[in-house]
């Protein structure tokens, strides 16, 4: 297959980066890159735009970086707290995924937050204090702490009083349960 040379002009999934130099077979780039306007091909009136997209790709990483570590470190101080359905016994209809963590980033602190950006290995399936990873920027990765309430109040257990008798009491109370009843006489 035929390659060929591209500048890429914007980032690319699975290929590059603005400014970055790469080779891709011929057809991609006439019919995919080109078109779209996500690359230009490599010759010497384009090398002459590297800089200026490398520059300016600098200037936006390094923005993006200072705004994510602000982001992170006003985070890592808040708590969230989420309230979901119960049953009877207190366990939960359902989990809290990230993107219901997002929603609350939302809705709660008024943060709009990519769910992608919220770290969970697994949904989280019991209420309580859940720690979640924030991976704001390949850099930046902060802890937030989530709480899970349930929204529907646990029902009351009555408390039953325990017999406070001696252990003594207990055994002599068993052994005249134990013994056998005496005949009755029969009525005449």
């Amino acid at each position: 297959m035929a390659k060929t040379e591209v500048i890429l002009i914007k980032n690319v999934v699975n290929l590059g980066g603005e400014s970055d130099q790469v080779k891709v077979s011929a057809g991609y780039a006439r019919n995919y890159l080109l078109p779209l306007g996500l690359a230009v091909p490599l010759d010497q009136g384009n090398k002459r735009r590297v800089e200026a997209l490398r520059q300016r790709r600098a200037d936006r990483e390094a923005l993006e970086f200072n705004s994510m570590s602000e982001l992170g470190k006003s985070l890592a101080k808040v708590t969230i707290t989420l309230s979901v359905k119960t049953g009877d016994d207190g366990k939960m209809f359902g989990s809290v995924t990230n993107g219901s963590i997002a929603d609350a980033l939302k809705i709660q602190l008024d943060v709009a937050l990519d769910k992608r950006k919220i770290h969970l290995d697994a949904p989280l399936h019991t209420l309580g204090e859940h720690e979640v990873e924030l991976r704001l920027h390949a850099d930046v990765k902060v802890p937030l702490k989530v709480v899970i309430k349930s929204s529907n109040p646990l029902p009351e257990i009555p408390v039953v009083a325990v017999d406070a008798a001696p252990k003594s009491e207990k055994r002599a109370n068993r052994n005249v349960l134990a013994q056998k009843p005496e005949a009755k006489a029969p009525k005449a």
